[in-house]
């Protein structure tokens, strides 16, 4: 056998052994699964753990904007005309966020945390100062939610005259988010100690927490890494009238289980509107290089009962069971009037966006919505963003609101944004390439078997073609009787009549033979 007969061999063994190893892990996916299992026991909620720290103190900055309707026409809409607002905003503050207090539970299953929050005020993103910046808009309505006889709800009006408060108030946007003194407010906490005398939308969150959460790790259930098990040392909430609504879903926001897929529902369960949201895939996105799912809150998160009737539980009473695009909140809010929507009633039902002039809601600024990670369930961009209302109407015993009709007035809404940091999304980029590279490492082995076969029929070709020669220079110096005899010298060759007849004969032609030239008569 000669060394091109064993290489053609041995290119046709290393093709077909290549394809059919090749092949045969595409169709296991041994190496997918292989690293889809590593990936999935590196993302933990545990010390040392890929996540863990990132987990704990997010590196990619947080900005929080607060945008303030300002109210321009107090007299007329008590009057009874319809509202005018315009939109003051945003004051921007960078949001540092970091869990204290954690500790492991259960063999590392469990961890439990305490979410704290500090907001620092940056000038350079905000349209003017907190501490000058003056905004109209109504006063929190507790004390009057609460006053359900007329005899106390004539002497709460008289407080609120005598005290010189209203409806409405001016203050700074400082005052508006962190607090002020109310003097009605103080009056009322001179004989109930429990009522606070301070008022502020963001008044005692800066620097504080939100209650004790206790997460699963997913050391056991990759698809539960990062889900709520406890607030506040309750698995369910006491708030609504339905268990579905009262259930605790899904994470906490800051964290998502990895291999996401675009039919499942994103559950988020958020302190500020007392209850768990979904969210549902809405299209593929790129953040800096990075492939992500975008996930969005729908419709029916915020839609009426009628329209969707799993969300009947959110109705305490029928009172607070309001339209589609709105939650009351007052359960949770010490049975202050708040009702929570989209900025500009985004998704709402049309009549609350006609019955306050300014609103101009649209999806591109008002839609909350997340960008995760299909592989690892990182975030890499997100937009939370939320309004919060006041509901007015007209109460006995408050002459100043005979001439109200139930109105949402919106105070403000707040777009809580963050992007992936470079350092952070380059880590995520060979993280997946690693991914990529190891999943798909036996597409390369097809791929060598592919290129073997082509070095196989290259070979096989080129020996066919010298053997086809070999059998041709044979036959040509075989002394066959009706073929032509070749031979040559270094001078050239000349053709001669085989034999004298100088005429073609009728059966076989004409017999020539070539002969050297120097030599004729050969």
């Amino acid at each position: 056998m000669t060394r091109r007969s064993c290489a053609i061999y041995a290119a046709g063994i290393a093709c077909a052994s290549l394809l059919v190893v090749g092949i045969g892990l595409v169709v296991a996916q041994v190496f997918r699964t292989f690293m889809h299992n590593r990936l999935k026991k590196e993302i933990v909620l545990v010390e040392g753990s890929r996540v863990f720290e990132s987990w704990k103190s997010p590196p990619p900055p947080v900005y929080m904007e607060y945008f303030f309707f300002n109210m321009t026409n107090v007299d007329a809409f008590l009057a009874g005309a319809k509202p005018q607002v315009t939109q003051v905003g945003p004051y921007t503050y960078r949001e540092y966020r970091y869990k204290d207090n954690v500790s492991m539970l259960d063999n590392n299953t469990m961890v439990s945390a305490y979410n704290f929050k500090k907001f620092v005020f940056l000038r350079e993103k905000s349209v003017g100062d907190p501490a000058v910046d003056n905004i109209t808009t109504v006063v929190d309505m507790n004390t009057k939610e609460g006053e359900r006889s007329f005899f106390r709800a004539s002497m709460a009006s008289m407080m609120m005259t005598s005290a010189g408060s209203g409806f409405f108030a001016t203050h700074t946007v400082d005052e508006w988010l962190w607090g002020y003194e109310d003097r009605l407010l103080a009056r009322v906490a001179a004989s109930s100690p429990d009522v606070d005398k301070v008022f502020g939308l963001m008044y005692k969150k800066n620097g504080s927490h939100s209650g004790e959460f206790v997460y699963h790790t997913g050391k056991q259930n990759s698809m539960e890494y990062g889900r709520v098990e406890t607030w506040k040392g309750e698995s369910k909430l006491t708030f609504w009238t339905s268990n579905q609504s009262n259930s605790i879903n899904g994470s906490d926001g800051s964290a998502f289980h990895p291999f996401l897929d675009k039919n499942e529902r994103i559950y988020i369960f958020t302190p500020d509107l007392c209850r768990s949201i979904h969210m549902e895939f809405e299209k593929e996105v790129e953040v800096k290089g990075i492939p992500a799912y975008r996930f969005t809150p729908p419709r029916s998160v915020f839609a009426s009962k009628e329209e969707n009737p799993a969300n009947e539980g959110f109705c305490v009473s029928p009172k607070e069971c309001l339209g589609t695009g709105l939650l009351k909140v007052s359960p949770c809010r010490k049975g202050a009037p708040v009702v929570a929507s989209f900025p500009h009633f985004y998704l709402a039902d049309k009549k609350y966006v006609a019955a306050i002039g300014g609103m101009s809601p649209k999806r591109e600024h008002h839609q909350t919505y997340l960008d995760l990670n299909p592989t690892t369930g990182v975030i890499v961009r997100a937009n939370k963003r939320a309004q919060i209302n006041m509901l007015i109407e007209r109460l006995s015993g408050f002459p100043k609101t005979k001439v109200l009709n139930e109105t949402i007035f919106p105070i403000m809404f707040i777009n809580e944004s963050v992007v992936i940091d470079d350092a952070s999304a380059a880590r995520v980029h060979k993280l997946l390439l690693i991914v990529t590279v190891v999943s798909n490492f036996p597409l390369f082995i097809v791929g060598l078997g592919g290129i073997m076969l082509l070095v196989f029929i290259v070979l096989l070709f080129r020996a066919r073609k010298q053997k086809v020669r070999r059998t041709l220079r044979a036959c040509f110096h075989s002394n066959c009787s009706q073929f032509a005899c070749l031979t040559s010298n270094e001078e050239g060759t000349s053709y001669s009549p085989v034999s004298d007849k100088e005429k073609e004969d009728p059966q076989n032609g004409t017999y020539i033979s070539l002969t050297p030239k120097g030599d004729p008569e050969a």
